[in-house]
């Protein structure tokens, strides 16, 4: 029977799993982030436990058909706690021949590759530099090829509604979709209500998006080509409410918690930049809860109007991505002589200067310690997780304003546009910390803006027009207590050890470093941000072998943990995956004088948790050639 070929007596097999790993990819157009946003909805509601990686291509309007225009979205779903997106793809659906070429060299071996026939004419096998038909060639040997034409399948399903002959190409990814949802059990209801909910002022394009996908399910489920369909069991996770979230989502959600806690508005200052744009998206729907947000005309406007909101008694912040923190030095180092609360969130992307504007990298941390002229530290925090960055968020909130002093959040695109579950928090169980604005005064008390609390260092926080409050501010040296204007030698060394002490005081107020593991042994891994995912999945699996291996996983940068220099000291070997040359080692080893090795990487990509298990068996062979210590 040809492949096309419906048949309604196919008897079909069911085959369980534990785990699956799909990736989708295409052009921009075809709609690969929709589908698997779907598709990612969907299993999050069948309780399966799912990480993902959005992979969107670095050029704004790149050729169709051509490499640099593929975009991707992989989704890694189980029956129990994963770590990671999954290194390689169990299922690989390329819409046209770029992607085919981009993404086939990851699908795993015996893999299911679905592919969209309709786009391989001779001029998309050019545009995908394809001197041959790689279907005719022996390319596709060792996988389970599986080929729809879904332009035709698309265009018969939609026969009888209106629509033109390219709106019913772009449902395409609906039919493909549908497929998938009968391959893996999935309940297209979620889907119905979601597209319904997206697209509400346009019914026929809902319509004709819904009949694809279950006209792609129906396909599947009668055609000959599909035997086989897989279900993965619900994940046992911890009792409680969960939604799937992405990183940038769950750090506005911390922001805003942040700022309810503490009692005060929340005032944005941003200019759009990937991946952090979605921040401004965000936050500007929760004007009823006190949020005020501004684009501003440029980076250092934005920063500006956030130091701005600060002075006048609102929690300042300001959102962008690696170039833009280079613009805000200056005035980040004003917040800082100002020692006014302000939260600068910095969605890391691959750089230097614009670089690759939708790949992931960690290569801001130097910048954020230490980016700024003059000595003018600041706190440093950093995201691991999509929902690890709600308590970030919050965290940096809470440290901004009860130390007076600037904090600078370090995500990235991995973990920005990367989703999982998240288990919602009981919010009265977050802890308050309401502000206290310096009170007014009586006529003849003078004011001291620069008396500092003895424990936090932090001054008085003064809001304008406050009786008896006035007092100066600016970039110039202060006065210890005053705030005047001062050239004395010594107030500025007294001032400057002063702000520096207060962020040390920081490790005081957040909690110690602990260990995933054992807090001594052979290796200890060490990890921030987003390497978090690899890590874990490595040193389970090699804890899991009987190997000595503890992973630690540092939150905040600046400063450090109080024990970490004890903690490392501990292990015979420690060894730093880091997306950068190695800047955290290079911080570490010159603080403790710790013989940390950096294993680097600044591909673009994430870690992938086979890269990490090879270079730490790699390290755990070398201790054991070298016997005891």
């Amino acid at each position: 029977m040809d492949q096309g070929s419906p048949s309604s007596a196919v008897r079909k097999g069911i085959e369980d799993r534990d785990q699956v790993v799909i990736r989708f990819a295409g052009d921009s157009g075809d709609g690969m982030q929709l589908t698997g946003d779907q598709f990612t909805r969907t299993t999050a509601l069948m309780g399966n436990d799912i990480a993902t990686f959005p992979d969107f291509p670095a050029e704004i309007r790149a050729p169709a058909g051509t490499l640099p225009g593929v975009s991707a979205f992989q989704l890694r779903f189980s029956s129990f706690d994963i770590h990671t997106p999954g290194d390689a793809p169990d299922v690989l659906v390329a819409m046209n021949p770029a992607a085919l070429k981009v993404h086939l060299k990851e699908l795993k071996k015996d893999g299911i590759l679905i592919l969209n026939t309709a786009s391989f004419s001779a001029l998309d096998l050019k545009k995908a530099k394809y001197e041959v038909d790689p279907r005719t060639d022996g390319t596709l040997a060792g996988w389970r090829l599986i080929e729809v034409d879904l332009e035709a399948r698309t265009r018969e399903a939609l026969a009888e509604t209106e629509l033109d002959a390219r709106s019913k190409d772009r449902c395409k990814n609906m039919y493909a979709l549908g497929i998938l949802y009968w391959m893996f059990h999935r309940d297209m209801a979620p889907t119905e209500r979601a597209m319904a909910e997206k697209f509400k002022k346009k019914p026929d394009v809902v319509a004709a998006n819904l009949m694809a996908m279950k006209a792609g399910y129906d396909y599947a489920e009668t055609t000959e080509v599909f035997q086989t369909s897989y279900r993965v069991p619900p994940a046992h996770l911890p009792k409680g409410t969960y939604r799937n979230i992405m990183g940038n989502q769950a750090l506005c959600l911390g922001l805003v918690a942040g700022a309810q806690r503490a009692g005060l508005e929340l005032f944005l200052g941003s200019y759009p930049i990937t991946p952090a744009s979605d921040i401004l998206h965000q936050l500007s729907t929760y004007k009823h809860l006190g949020v005020v947000t501004f684009q501003a005309e440029d980076e250092i406007a934005a920063v500006g109007a956030a130091i701005g909101a600060s002075y006048a008694g609102s929690l300042g912040l300001t959102s962008t991505s690696g170039p833009g923190l280079a613009l805000k030095s200056e005035a980040i180092g004003l917040a800082v002589m100002a020692e006014l609360p302000l939260v600068v969130i910095d969605v890391q992307r691959a750089g230097p200067s614009t670089g690759m504007p939708t790949k992931t990298q960690q290569a801001d941390l130097l910048q954020a310690m230490y980016g700024r002229n003059g000595e003018s530290p600041v706190a440093v925090i950093a995201a691991s997780t999509p929902a690890d960055a709600f308590m970030v968020g919050f965290e940096a909130v809470r440290i901004a304003v009860q130390f007076m002093t600037p904090v600078i959040v370090l995500s990235d695109g991995y973990i920005a546009n990367g989703s999982e579950p998240w288990l919602l928090p009981d919010t009265q169980a977050l802890p308050t910390f309401a502000v206290e604005f310096a009170a007014p005064q009586s006529a003849g008390t003078k004011f001291e803006p620069y008396k500092r609390n003895p424990k936090t260092l932090a001054r008085p926080w003064a809001k304008p027009g406050t009786p008896g409050l006035m007092h100066r501010i600016g970039g110039l040296e202060k006065q210890d207590v005053t705030g005047n204007i001062s050239y004395d030698a010594e107030n500025h060394q007294h001032m400057v050890d002063t702000r520096a002490q207060k962020v040390a005081n920081i490790a005081f107020a957040v909690e110690p470093a602990v260990t995933l593991g054992e807090d001594h042994g052979d290796l200890l891994v060490l990890g921030w941000g987003s390497t978090r995912g690899a890590i874990t999945s490595a040193v389970l699996q090699l804890q899991k072998d009987g190997h000595k291996v503890s992973a630690c996983f540092l939150r905040w940068l600046n400063p450090l943990p109080q024990n970490l220099g004890d903690l490392l000291k501990r292990f015979r070997h420690v060894l730093l995956p880091e997306l950068n040359k190695g800047q955290l080692c290079m911080m570490l080893r010159s603080r403790y004088l710790v013989d940390v090795e950096s294993y680097s990487k600044v591909d673009g990509l994430p870690f992938k948790s086979h890269e990490i298990t090879a270079r730490l068996t790699e390290c755990l062979a070398s201790l054991k050639n070298k016997g005891g210590r």
